[in-house]
């Protein structure tokens, strides 16, 4: 299947509209997280709140609430687990942002955290999210689930994934480890596959399984679930790759060009535009393919793979 013939399959209107339905239920309710307490320093809240509460599509949000209605769940039911992930989600960009880490000054149209407040602000805030987002989870999920909910999250979270993934990302672009740019293709790209599916695919896998607990979903459903979340997270970071690379700041809401600039392994780098869009929609199609056993009640996760490789930004 040709992008083109996906474009059409898939009607952008309909998973923008169901994307917009996600945001008018989370949102509220990631206002209503940050209500604070009288022991709450204000600085640290309205840092928090700017970087929560940030312009954007709430992906991983739609995943939780998507993977539990495939599931046979509801929305509200797996309400907490949204708002958990999407913090996770925002702590990891304050912290990518920071000097030390990406030095990026722009997210999501607007300054990042660093930028409208101060560096030690913006550490202290993803760490207070980090940990806001665990309270959360373990106080909203009903208590048989809570804890494996919370090893779920946190190992999203971890070296194993998130971090790990960061810091092998970190590895290749600043020597810490050989040089892979000489290397063979396929070394290049089994590399990035490895730090995608940490950095990149560990958060959504761990969107898609809390939504299946929340649900009360089996083993077999949670690994259709985890089946879709691998293929969606490496067509995610491929389609992000070629937003940096042929995208505009406008649109794209951050800084683009710049993994070429530090001279960073990307697919578009390493296998060129056409291969690594061509590679993108064949993931988006396994995940599509994965979830269809769960019926028309994944239609929104399938459509959402599709589209994921066609957005603009």
């Amino acid at each position: 299947m040709t992008a083109s013939t996906i474009t059409a399959a898939c009607s952008d209107t309909e998973i923008r509209a169901a994307l917009e339905k996600v945001r008018g239920f989370i949102e509220p309710r990631l206002e209503a997280s940050l209500a604070g307490s009288p022991e709450s320093a204000p600085r640290l809240v309205d840092a928090m709140r700017y970087a929560l509460l940030a312009p954007g599509k709430r992906l991983r949000p739609a995943l939780v609430l998507w993977a539990a209605q495939a599931c046979g769940g509801t929305w509200e039911g797996a309400a907490p687990a949204a708002v958990a992930v999407e913090m996770i989600h925002a702590y990891s960009l304050v912290h990518d942002d920071l000097p030390a880490m990406d030095d990026d000054d722009l997210r999501r149209g607007r300054p990042t955290c660093h930028r409208a407040f101060d560096e030690a602000t913006a550490i202290l805030c993803g760490d207070a999210l980090q940990a806001l987002a665990f309270e959360i989870l373990a106080t909203g999920m009903p208590a048989a689930g809570a804890a494996r909910g919370c090893a779920v999250l946190a190992r999203a979270a971890g070296a194993e994934a998130l971090v790990g993934g960061q810091m092998d990302d970190l590895a290749t672009e600043r020597g810490w480890i050989a040089d892979l740019r000489p290397e063979p293709a396929t070394v290049q790209v089994a590399w990035m596959e490895r730090i995608n599916r940490r950095k990149t695919g560990g958060l959504f896998h761990a969107a898609l399984q809390l939504g299946g607990l929340a649900a009360g979903a089996g083993a077999p459903r949670l690994e259709l679930l985890a089946t879709f979340g691998a293929a969606f997270g490496q067509a995610f970071q491929i389609a992000d790759d070629l937003l940096d690379a042929e995208g505009t700041e406008a649109t794209v809401g951050k800084r683009v060009g710049k993994d070429a600039d530090r001279g960073k392994l990307t697919f578009p780098t390493v296998l060129g535009v056409g291969e690594s869009r061509r590679r993108a929609v064949e993931l988006a199609d396994a995940a599509a393919a994965a979830v269809a056993p769960l019926g028309t009640a994944a239609a929104e996760l399938a459509r959402l793979a599709r589209w994921i490789v066609t957005r603009d930004h």
